[in-house]
């Protein structure tokens, strides 16, 4: 029986897909604005209210995983909607629930591009969630690094220790980015952002 993204252990995920950073990609964002619209075609505008590049990808002049991760506003009733996760199965991604923790609550997040034979795909991540999901300020923070190019080369410098350091451990990786975010948020929310070379 074929393997599938669900049968993958943590271990799994850590060693066939390792943490690896690019130099930014000006084709990201095409591939970005691609995704986007077949996601809109196949899904609606009704249901698809809004839909963000977010994540390194969309920082640029950084280096990042060359994933693209879509944000994607739905209304809050068709959060879990069975419906909604088939088509995006049809556009071959996979559904995964993020279970609620902290201060955010459960959201849908779809991965595609995990190919288990080694080959290389572009990978997309989506993260679904109604507007008032806190995971959307991760769009302000995307905002504000694109116009804090010194903030932005802090968060890159970040990224490439805890890469060296957690190659093969991606939730270590991920926990070691939380305060740098916490802290932008917090310089977001004291002053309006300034434009900075």
């Amino acid at each position: 029986m074929k393997k599938t993204l669900y049968d993958l252990t943590k271990e799994d995920w850590n060693t066939l897909f390792p943490i690896e950073l690019v130099d930014h990609n000006t084709e990201w964002k095409n591939i970005y604005e691609k995704e986007k619209k077949r996601i809109i075609q196949k899904l609606g505008d009704e249901i698809i209210l809004r839909v963000e590049h977010f994540g390194s990808s969309s920082i640029t002049g950084i280096k990042s995983k060359p994933y693209i991760d879509l944000m994607i506003e739905i209304p809050k009733e068709k959060l879990f909607d069975e419906n909604l996760i088939e088509k995006f199965s049809e556009l071959g991604y996979t559904h995964f629930v993020i279970p609620a923790r902290e201060n955010i609550e459960a959201y849908s997040n779809f991965g595609k591009g995990y190919n288990l034979e080694g080959k290389k795909e572009q990978i997309f991540h989506i993260h679904m969630c109604p507007k008032d999901n806190v995971m959307w300020r991760q769009i302000e923070f995307k905002n504000y690094l694109n116009k804090n190019k010194k903030r932005a080369k802090e968060y890159e410098d970040l990224k490439i220790e805890l890469a060296s350091k957690f190659k093969n451990d991606r939730g270590s990786y991920v926990l070691g980015k939380t305060d740098f975010v916490k802290e932008t948020l917090e310089l977001i929310d004291k002053k309006p952002a300034h434009n900075e070379v």
